[in-house]
């Protein structure tokens, strides 16, 4: 039976591990054809608050007060990112059923003894600037009943990319990587660092945000002894569901790792970062025989080298991005979030079972209204 129900327009935006920017989609969802995108916004994050929420996350580095204030100035970014949207679109919020906000994740915990996954943002003040209801807080339910909590783009990914019939795998890589593996059962999971640990070291050694291209590990040569030492992470030979943030990787773990070892040229570890984040890729799909294809999305899409070793170390897939797909790499995890505002509102629990590991179908996001 066909679904009669008329095209709705979601907002969706998108503050991942890298922090450098938050991204949104003004976007259109009809039952008989593919999601429409209206308008983008790329608003890139200021250098000092990129600091300070750099600052929020590390061991240890809980102040209340901070985090408050940090609340409070994303949750007015991300309604600027929202009014932005709208302008372009020349629409009113009116016509707008709700936005989806993934918030900026400070802590990432859910295996702890008090499991918990927190973002921050405030959705309250999302909803009354843009006069629109505001979906948020997607991964508390999920963790709650025993999931992860994360990685959800792999439920999207199975909306709009697993309906060819195909063996494929989607991976994101922002700051951190997640896998989705798409064919009779959808699976996915974090696979490991994707860019943050990459970012980390360009703002270190180049004073900029990113490696852009990857043009710095490109000049630089791959460490063995680094890379093995960077392998044997533990949260690498856990077996999924798992998820993972800068908790665990982070440029603190870097430096004790490398404490360890002779010094290295800049250029070496980047080059051998780069190497890691394709080996933890080429490992999560060393068990798939029947894949044909790998489609990238993210920020890590862009960077030509990373994109290089992956396809190296994956020389039987098909390595391209989710352009190919119909879907701009850049805008993929935004409209993920303007399609699970899509599902909150409808009220349509997702089984993540297969991603997250939670027992049961669970209802994601809580909703803010103007």
């Amino acid at each position: 039976m066909s679904d009669a129900r008329p095209a709705e327009r979601f907002i969706g935006l998108m503050s991942g591990t890298s922090q450098d920017a938050i991204d949104g989609v003004l976007a259109e969802f009809a039952p008989d054809r593919p999601a429409r995108l209206l308008a983008t916004c790329s608003a890139p994050i200021a250098d000092d608050l990129h600091h300070q929420l750099e600052a929020l996350q590390r061991p240890g580095g809980v102040d209340l007060d901070q985090a408050l204030r940090l609340h409070h100035l994303l949750g007015e970014r991300f309604a600027d990112c929202a009014l932005q949207l709208l302008q372009s679109a020349a629409l009113a919020p009116q016509s707008v059923r709700a936005i989806g906000c993934h918030g900026q994740t400070i802590r990432h915990a859910p295996t702890s003894p008090a499991p918990h996954s927190l973002q921050i943002g405030n959705p309250a003040l999302i909803a009354v600037r843009t006069g629109i209801a505001t979906v948020a807080d997607f991964r508390s339910t999920d963790v709650a009943a025993g999931g992860q909590g994360a990685p959800l783009a792999p439920a999207f990914h199975r909306a709009v990319f697993g309906q060819t019939g195909r063996r494929r795998a989607v991976l994101n890589l922002g700051g951190i990587g997640n896998i989705t593996l798409l064919g009779d059962e959808t699976r996915g999971w974090d696979t490991g660092p994707g860019n943050v640990l990459l970012d980390g070291w360009a703002q270190r050694h180049l004073r900029q945000r990113y490696d852009d291209a990857g043009r710095f590990a490109s000049a630089g040569k791959v460490n063995g002894a680094l890379l093995s030492a960077l392998l044997a992470h533990p949260f690498l030979a856990r077996r999924p569901p798992k998820s993972t943030g800068r908790e665990e990787f982070n440029l603190h773990w870097l430096d004790d790792v490398l404490g360890g070892l002779p010094a290295l040229a800049p250029a070496d570890v980047q080059a051998t970062l780069a190497e890691f984040t394709a080996a933890t890729v080429a490992d999560a799909l060393r068990d798939e025989p029947d894949l044909l294809e790998l489609l990238v999305c993210g920020g890590g899409a862009r960077n030509t080298d990373l994109m290089a070793r992956i396809a190296r170390r994956l020389p039987d897939l098909r390595v391209g991005t989710t352009a190919e797909a119909g879907i701009d790499p850049q805008w993929v995890e935004a409209l993920a979030f303007a399609w699970l505002a899509r599902q909150r509102v409808r009220e349509a629990a997702l089984d993540l079972r297969t991603i997250t590991g939670a027992p049961r179908p669970v209802i994601l996001g809580c909703v803010y209204l103007p």
